[in-house]
């Protein structure tokens, strides 16, 4: 309903894209890749993707991105029909399994990643029970172990960031940017506070 009034606020903006949405539905409709295809994919990308890039190489690993996101993409073709469509670097996962805290380490960090993925399995053919006991549990709870099992993560990163004096005006403003779940052009937080704290990296580098 509020379509034809935005018409008073911007009429050639409205006109021009309900004039690309008529045309797209005469000529090509593909309702699915743009309903549904397009913000998926930067739904995963911003909140996902690079968030574990970045997750990765603040740990100290530095992996090929490239080749990762094909791949990811190439299973996620393939078993979309299945309903597995948003395979993805797992941010959070990467995180917990790539600090300190999984392995004093750093090569052997693999086997904290692999027992994940044994778990992700062990949960996904015991999905409903899985669901149903944490329904049961006090919400409190639920968040405590969340918090917990990434406090470690969050210090280890926040000190990795602020130590060298080029990028403490960068990093701080990237991560009250996550902090806020602003939400621009159906994209999240996450894509924005590292397009921000990238330009203020670059813009004070070249100062």
């Amino acid at each position: 309903m509020k379509l034809f009034p935005s018409l008073e606020s911007d009429p050639p903006l409205v006109c021009l894209m309900v004039l690309a949405y008529l045309c797209m539905k005469r000529f090509a409709p593909l309702s699915a890749i743009v309903g549904l295809g397009i913000p998926l994919y930067l739904v995963t990308m911003s909140s996902q993707n690079m968030p574990g890039v970045v997750t990765l190489r603040a740990d100290g690993y530095k992996p090929e991105v490239g080749q990762t996101i094909t791949v990811t993409g190439l299973i996620s073709l393939l078993f979309a029909p299945f309903g597995g469509f948003t395979f993805n670097l797992a941010a959070i996962t990467a995180a917990i399994c790539t600090g300190p805290d999984a392995d004093e380490d750093k090569e052997t960090r693999d086997k904290a990643a692999l027992f994940a993925g044994l778990f992700y399995l062990l949960v996904g053919i015991l999905g409903a029970t899985v669901i149903g006991l944490f329904a049961i549990l006090p919400k409190v709870f639920v968040f405590a172990i969340a918090a917990l099992a990434l406090l470690g993560t969050i210090g280890n990163s926040l000190a990795a960031s602020l130590y060298s004096s080029h990028d403490r005006e960068a990093a701080p403003i990237t991560f009250m940017m996550i902090v806020s779940g602003i939400n621009l052009f159906g994209i999240g937080a996450p894509f924005w506070a590292l397009m921000f704290g990238l330009a203020v990296r670059t813009a004070l580098r070249k100062a």
